[in-house]
């Protein structure tokens, strides 16, 4: 089921470290010019283009996009009590974490009467996506919301597809979930449609752009940000999800094996990578992986997603070999499940989950962290979800008279080896009695 790819003996380079376990780039490229078309649609004709594509790709029609309040108000009237618990408790460690993510203003005093306040400003309005396929997700409304209501954002909206299985209306566990953070702005909506109505705003829904658009889904989702970047801000292009295994000969095949399923389990084309220097381990893990595929509840979509090139057992050399295997790679979720673990030397990775009993589906639900992280290599340059998202840093400064004199000349220095004088002579005339 999962392939085996042996590189003990090679001195490879980062980048043919990469090549041995592509990504499932087709889909991603083909997925482009389809958002961009339902971009401008939606541009173009507003809501009914969301209409249509509802019809088309939810099966949902004649439903309220903009999801009425008695709505949320029976969904969380009817939400299972332990999931109201659950939900409850991930909303407390998230929010907690979150408030350590938000920067304090820092004044510098570069001079006498020259301050510098370094401040951070939260945006207006946020826009919330959180997916409704193949699964239901209330605990992305919670890894989304809560980061921007602790930086400061006073207007949430979220959308989510409407579910033809309940009429057209948004899943009632995510609408329980955004009724429990106070969400009172939600619409069912799904898709690259909803990027779109982000971005560009929809009159006849009172929905107005949004400052800052942030959630997981589907390919379609992920690159319709792109197509919508520069015109409102974004988080990372959060595609099908990743794990990356680093594990040596002390590591529990078993529960390796389990953790690469539950991955598998999201989508046909997440990535599920065990790396090892173990035979042995790779052996057994092998082994375990098809027990556990075959008997899981989503054992067809799980077999196709360990088949895929994007799916491997990489063999190694050493260590070192794989450490540097996984910084090539940047996964999304990377465990390691070593005698010495090092979390420190794994520098690109979305977030790290350290030893047996620190899962990533720990960080999925209730460890506190965010799980709405970079995919597809992203890791190497961009950060997961959190506060800082919804927050921009701002300068403030302040100088007095003595203060600008003091630099006064290498102003008009600078400003003459430019050629704007007139940049100098600003400062000048400030000076000049």
């Amino acid at each position: 089921m999962l392939r085996t790819i042996d590189l003990r003996g090679r001195a490879a380079t980062p980048d043919e470290l990469l090549a041995a376990v592509p990504r499932a780039a087709a889909a991603r490229d083909e997925a482009l010019a389809t958002a961009a078309a339902i971009v401008a649609d939606v541009a173009a004709r507003g809501e009914a283009a969301l209409r249509e594509q509802a019809a088309r790709f939810d099966g949902a029609s004649d439903h309220a996009i903009r999801v009425p309040a008695d709505h949320l108000d029976e969904a969380l009237d009817g939400l299972d009590p332990a999931v109201r618990a659950a939900l409850e408790r991930a909303i407390e460690r998230v929010r907690r974490a979150s408030a350590a993510q938000v920067p304090p203003t820092v004044v510098t005093e570069v001079g006498p009467g020259a301050r510098i306040e370094q401040t951070w400003r939260p945006v207006r309005r946020v826009g919330v996506y959180v997916p409704g396929g193949k699964a239901v997700y209330p605990s992305s409304v919670v890894m989304n919301v809560v980061p921007a209501q602790v930086a400061g954002v006073t207007q949430v909206a979220l959308a989510s597809p409407p579910q033809r299985e309940h009429g057209g209306r948004v899943h009632p566990t995510i609408l329980a979930a955004a009724k429990l953070l106070g969400v009172t702005e939600v619409y069912a909506m799904g898709g690259a449609g909803a990027i779109g109505a982000y971005a560009h705003g929809v009159p006849s829904l009172d929905l107005a752009r949004v400052d800052v658009i942030s959630g997981p889904g589907n390919n379609f989702v992920a690159l319709a940000k792109r197509v919508v970047a520069g015109m409102v801000g974004t988080d990372s292009e959060a595609g099908a999800t990743e794990i990356l295994v680093v594990a040596d000969d002390t590591a529990d095949a078993n529960l390796v094996a389990a953790d690469l399923v539950s991955q598998a389990e999201h989508d046909e084309q997440a990535a599920a990578v065990l790396v090892t220097a173990s035979t042995d381990l790779a052996a057994a893990v092998a082994q375990a992986v098809v027990a556990r595929a075959a008997s899981t509840r989503h054992a067809d979509r799980v077999a196709q997603a360990l088949a895929g090139p994007q799916s491997a057992i990489v063999i190694v050399d050493d260590l070192a070999t794989a450490t540097a295997f996984s910084n090539a790679y940047a996964p999304e979720h990377l465990e390691l499940h070593l005698a010495d673990p090092r979390p420190e030397d794994y520098v690109n990775a979305g977030a790290v989950f350290v030893g047996p009993w620190t899962p990533v589906s720990l960080g999925d639900y209730l460890a506190g962290s965010n799980h709405v992280l970079p995919t597809g290599g992203q890791a190497r340059y961009a950060a997961g979800l959190s506060a800082s998202t919804f927050l921009r840093p701002q300068q403030i400064i302040t100088y007095d008279r003595a203060a600008l004199a003091a630099v006064a000349d290498e102003i008009v220095a600078l400003s003459s080896a430019e050629a704007l004088p007139a940049h100098g002579e600003a400062v000048t005339a400030r000076l000049d009695d």
